[in-house]
């Protein structure tokens, strides 16, 4: 057979196709070709802090806010005309040191504002500051913009009420906020207000500041542990940490009852991150990042395991310097328009090599910022020097300023907790046997067995946390403490305004108010006392001062310019 048998099969595939078109069917037209993907947008490149400043400048706002707020609501009760510590006292004290005038001797050791303000209306004052402050830093952390001039208005006006607080100011977060924010500061332009301000590219100086500043707070607190109580070097602190730290909240409660290997391996983690991981920040981008995450999440386990104000939420702050605009880019929308998108622009042209022209203003700005790092590292040389001596203290400033300060935590523990009790009475006799005293609740601190402990970080009741030291000294080094007990019972609103339980409300006032002294320890979990609802058990210490009467207060007050109560 030849090569023509085979024709009719090799048709028959084409013969079959016609058939299933059908006839007279139109043939099938091409498929349309697909638009193509809009290009992939490249990702952030690393080394630029665009994004790194606006996360900054909202943190800093944030914290600002809060020490605002905790201005605004307890200020007038605490350092006000009718306070525990009157400020308007305590400045004409200055005056008095410095032969009565305000010079710059006067505003070196008390540099405040206030000075030059209308001190009859201190309590307006006090709200005004607080009031203006709380404003400047809303409109920044909503907006996350900023220049050098808002910036500025908040670190004076916090600075003011700080040099004004005495002892209710006296802690390592007030110098920290301040130095935090003086960084802030230069972190801006001068006048423009954007997120994104072309002819200020956030400085390395100043990113350089706050990586200087987290790795002396970490190094500090670090050194004063391993130098000071022995517990931190036999690793046993943690044993009592939970139980007697100012104020305890609820997982404190369950974290003092870990077992002792695991509160070894705390103290062990906590000198690794204090001691160690600081040294990352120097050592290029990629230790620097690991750096900043390890201090990020050690502070957000402080954060959950105790009220310390706002010490914690601010000491991230400076650890954000350590992310540039790549580690931070999903923090922002990736929107056409929005900033992360108009930060990559930026990238763009830097890697094209084009440049912002530069004004005249850019070199003034340039060397502002030279200036502000020769200032960082001047003022660096006593605290250097401070982290070097076997004799460091912590929380100090050396410059009234506050710009550049020591720091430290928890350089010795306490091993047992003290409480302070109010007690009050309606009758005649304070040593009457059949008296009945009933209890005054604070806020915060510790009373009432029952009571569970609070979760109010990063807010701050200031009276509480000094009742906490007060606890372990006695009243004549904390005259306060009479002071309160005269408003307490003259039943001034003020003062009740700091308390949490009046047990005269809607009642007489106390006739006599005496202190008790209590040792506290938390009850074990499952335990008799948890049982009955129990979160403490006490047991009484003695008196901590004698009970008082209003009328026998008079002369206590009048040798110090309190004004006297007026019972209500």
């Amino acid at each position: 057979s030849g090569p023509g048998a085979h024709a009719p099969a090799m048709a028959a595939p084409g013969g079959t196709l016609r058939k299933r078109r059908g006839v007279g069917e139109a043939p099938r037209a091409p498929p349309a070709e697909e638009e193509p993907a809009p290009p992939a947008r490249p990702p952030l490149r690393p080394g630029t802090f665009w994004l790194s400043r606006i996360v900054l400048l909202r943190s800093i706002a944030l914290l600002y806010f809060v020490a605002f707020l905790v201005a605004y609501h307890q200020n007038k009760q605490l350092i006000g005309e009718k306070g525990l510590l009157p400020g308007k006292l305590y400045l004409q004290n200055v005056q008095r040191y410095f032969k009565g005038k305000i010079n710059l001797d006067t505003l070196s050791y008390a540099p405040t504002i206030i000075w030059f303000l209308d001190w009859s209306a201190m309590d307006s004052i006090l709200d005004y500051l607080a009031g203006l402050g709380l404003g400047i830093s809303a409109c920044v952390l909503v907006t996350g913009c900023a220049n050098m001039i808002l910036m500025a208005i908040l670190w004076i006006l916090y600075l003011s009420l700080v040099n004004v607080g005495q002892i209710w100011y006296s802690f390592g977060w007030e110098s920290q906020l301040l130095e935090t924010g003086f960084l802030g500061i230069f972190l801006c332009p001068l006048w423009t207000l954007s997120r994104l301000p072309d002819y200020t590219p956030p400085s390395q100086i100043v990113i350089w500041g706050f990586r200087w500043l987290i790795f002396r707070i970490m190094l500090g607190a670090g050194l004063i542990k391993i130098r000071g109580d022995r517990c931190w070097r036999e690793l046993t602190c943690m044993d009592y940490h939970y139980e007697t730290q100012p104020v305890p909240n609820p997982l404190a409660y369950y974290m003092h009852w870990s077992p002792w290997w695991f509160h070894q391996f705390e103290t062990l983690c906590n000198h690794f991150i204090e001691l160690v991981v600081p040294f990352f920040v120097f050592m290029g981008r990629r230790m620097c990042i690991i750096h900043g995450i390890l201090q990020i999440l050690f502070q957000v386990v402080l954060i959950i395991s105790g009220n310390l104000s706002f010490l914690n939420w601010l000491t991230i702050v400076p650890s954000i310097a350590c992310f540039d605009d790549t580690c931070l880019g999903f923090l922002f929308s990736s929107k056409e328009g929005c900033v992360k998108d108009q930060v990559l622009k930026i990238q763009a042209k830097q890697a094209a090599g084009q440049r912002l022209p530069l004004r005249y203003g850019c070199y003034i700005r340039k060397v502002v910022n030279v200036s502000f790092g020769l200032l960082i590292a001047y003022l660096s040389i006593p605290v250097v020097l401070n982290l070097l001596n076997s004799r460091q203290v912590m929380n100090t400033s050396f410059n009234p300023l506050r710009i550049v300060n020591t720091y430290g935590a928890f350089g010795s523990i306490t091993k047992e907790r003290t409480e302070i009790i109010f007690q009050g009475t309606s009758s005649l006799d304070p040593n009457d046997p059949m008296a009945v005293w009933e209890e005054y609740e604070f806020k915060c601190k510790p009373g009432d067995l029952k009571r569970r402990p609070c979760l109010i970080t990063p807010y701050h009741y200031r009276l509480d946390w000094l009742m906490w030291f007060a606890a372990f000294q006695t009243y004549e080094q904390n005259e306060w403490i009479i002071h309160l007990a005269g408003k307490l019972l003259a039943s001034e609103e003020a003062a009740l305004s700091l308390i949490a339980f009046n047990p005269f409300e809607g009642k007489a006032p106390p006739r006599w108010i005496r202190g008790e002294h209590f040792k506290y320890k938390f009850s074990q979990p499952g335990g008799k006392h948890a049982s009955q609802g129990k979160w403490w058990i006490r047991k009484r210490i003695g008196p901590y001062f004698p009970p008082v009467n209003l009328q026998g207060l008079k002369k206590f007050y009048e040798a110090r310019d309190w004004p006297y109560p007026k019972q209500n």
